[in-house]
């Protein structure tokens, strides 16, 4: 871990970074609110981690609460009361987690919510599903359905929303309209989707639009990054992260469709790109970590800048 006179040399260090986005300090808040993804400060403590995200100038923190996050599963009834304190100490909303719940039977599932819960976090996002190669898709989205009905019926009880994150590849919701599919039916107060822009693109081109329309009325969050198209080797193609405005993801015609569609949530930003193993939720960096706080005062300036 980092020592607290190197975090504050940092920190210095990054508020004397250029922007290198038009302007040289981060726009006022407005608009929707922006919380900064944990797993990329995994290489500092609560208070910390709380300290650093208010002296960027994010306005929360969505808090991982899953294996190899912030907080453990088996140890969040000692710790996420003392990750929650830190971030509200800080000034700053702590009112949503990420995790990697996606079987409502497990004793830890409702463990894991009610210790949430009391600590007043509001959104809980899930983990992810998978789909066997061999049986039908159909058959299959129905079990998912069943799933995600259970979980309503458990962050219901709890009093929390649980957010199912669209992502690229080949899992559940890749697509976005089978996420549409096994959630459709059920109300969007207890469970529904965590749109992810990036994944959107990355799998539906042109056609994301479309998926949105769908989901709107059951996204109460948003995941925010970004990603271009590389050859990986000579007829291959797949995806590289990129900081913010420097990729494929249309930001400007995004959040002209969101406020059309009039969907509502605040975002949370990741930093999927090198970053010293910040990128990756490591635990130590392998770069000076001004240069990782540096990036993200650029990306966190221009998501708000592209909001007003």
């Amino acid at each position: 871990m980092i020592t607290r006179r190197q975090l504050l040399a940092s920190l210095a260090a990054a508020a004397w970074a250029p922007i290198g986005r038009s302007a040289s300090t981060v726009p006022a808040r407005s608009g929707r609110k922006i919380h900064l993804f944990s797993k990329h400060l995994q290489w500092l403590d609560y208070d910390a981690m709380a300290e650093t995200a208010a002296a960027i100038g994010f306005d929360g923190i969505d808090l991982t609460v899953r294996p190899g996050g912030h907080v453990s599963p088996e140890h969040v009834t000692r710790d996420l009361p003392r990750a929650i304190a830190a971030i509200r100490g800080a000034g700053l909303v702590a009112d949503r987690i990420t995790t990697a719940i996606v079987d409502p039977d497990d004793p830890e599932t409702d463990r894991i919510l009610g210790v949430a819960a009391d600590q007043g976090i509001r959104i809980s996002r899930l983990g992810w599903l998978k789909y066997d190669r061999v049986r039908p898709l159909p058959s299959q989205i129905e079990d998912h359905r069943l799933q995600m009905e259970q979980l309503a019926q458990l962050h219901e009880r709890r009093g929390l929303h649980g957010a199912y994150q669209n992502h690229a590849g080949t899992g559940v919701g890749a697509a976005v309209w089978d996420a549409w599919l096994i959630t459709r039916e059920l109300d969007p107060r207890w469970l529904g989707i965590r749109y992810d822009i990036r994944h959107a693109v990355a799998e539906g081109s042109r056609s994301w639009e479309l998926g949105l329309r769908l989901v709107a009325r059951h996204i109460r969050s948003l995941d925010i990054k970004d990603f271009r198209w590389v050859e990986t080797k000579p007829g291959e193609w797949g995806v590289e992260s990129v900081p913010l405005g420097d990729g494929a993801v249309p930001f400007a015609d995004y959040f002209r469709i969101l406020e059309r569609r009039q969907v509502e949530g605040d975002m949370t930003l990741h930093f999927e790109y090198p970053l010293g193993g910040a990128d990756k939720g490591k635990t130590r960096l392998s770069v000076p970590a001004a240069d990782v706080l540096a990036a993200m005062r650029r990306d966190l300036h221009y998501l708000r800048r592209m909001q007003r």
